[in-house]
Formats: C-alpha cells, sequence, structure tokens
C-alpha cells in the first residue's frame, strides 16, 4: 500500500506538544548520567565512581549508553505526529515509502507507555526513600528533581499513541 491511499488527518496541536515534551523527558537525567560518567562532582566521590559504578571505564559506556538509548527512544514518539510515522522513509530498505500500519505503531507505543509508567511512577516518592548512601550534600535533591520528568514521559506517550490511533483507526 502506498502513501498516497488513505492520508490522515493532521495530528493536533496538543499532540504534536505532548509529543515534543516526552521527547524532552529524558534530557535532564541523561545529562546528569553523562556529567556522571565524565566523572563531574554530581555527587559521588571518585572512590564510589571507581568501585561501585566502574567510571572511568564499562561502567560510563554503561550510563552513556543509557542514555542515549533512552533519548532514542523518547525521540520515537514524533513518529506518532510526523509524517515518518505514516509513511516510512524512502531511505530505509526494502520498507522505503510503505504506509506503517497503525497497529505496528500503536501496540508498541501502548505496551512502552505502559512499561513507561510503572519503571518511573515510583520517582513521585523520590524524597521518601533512601537514596545511595554515598550520595554526597545536596545531590539527593537534586538528582530527584531531573529524574522527576521521566515521571511524565509513559503519560504522555499514552496520550500521542491514543491521538494516533483516532486519526488513523
Amino acid at each position: 500500500m502506498t502513501a498516497a491511499s488513505n492520508p490522515a488527518a493532521p495530528a493536533p496541536r496538543w499532540a504534536v506538544r505532548a509529543a515534543h515534551a516526552a521527547a524532552l523527558t529524558t534530557v535532564p537525567s541523561g545529562l546528569w548520567r553523562i556529567a556522571l560518567a565524565l566523572g563531574l562532582p554530581v555527587g559521588y566521590g571518585d572512590q564510589v565512581l571507581r568501585q561501585d559504578f566502574h567510571i572511568p571505564g564499562w561502567g560510563a559506556v554503561a550510563v552513556v549508553g543509557l542514555s542515549v538509548v533512552s533519548e532514542a527512544l523518547a525521540l520515537l514518539t514524533l513518529g506518532l505526529v510526523r509524517p515518518w510515522g505514516e509513511v516510512v522513509p524512502r531511505w530505509i530498505p526494502v520498507l522505503g515509502g510503505r504506509r506503517v500500519r497503525p497497529l505496528a505503531a500503536v501496540v508498541p507505543a501502548a505496551l512502552g507507555s505502559l512499561a513507561l509508567v510503572y519503571v518511573w511512577s515510583g520517582f513521585l516518592f523520590w524524597w521518601n526513600v533512601d537514596h545511595h548512601p554515598a550520595m554526597t550534600g545536596p545531590w539527593g535533591d537534586i538528582v530527584g528533581v531531573l529524574y522527576q520528568p521521566l515521571v511524565l514521559w509513559g503519560p504522555l506517550l499514552a496520550a500521542v499513541t491514543v491521538s494516533y490511533y483516532r486519526r488513523h483507526r
């Protein structure tokens, strides 16, 4: 099936804004993790970074990788409000130019939003739980603030997914 057959209505403005907000939810925590990987003093001393987190070393690769993968996944939300979420970009071999079947986008997005709500909702209670005992100074509170946007990622993705589904059913 080609892109020209049965085009969907454009995404509503609120869905576009929600998709962009979802894509931004991973940025603050990702920047903190990258600073951690670089060995900057963001709450842990050198000894803790070396022994507990293996930074410098593979621990640095892991936290930077987590930041990059998280942001890449968050950016996929934009596909639910952009043309590349309706038609596979032409530069992709074999599938390029074909229409994206709505359920091929809706099912992973819906499951992802449920998983994100499950994983990140506990951060609503960040200040009611004990943190890593080696976290120093005000960094426990700072990290809590930097991770709070992740609580919104799942609900924002769910809202954009419902909008996409309604436009493509």
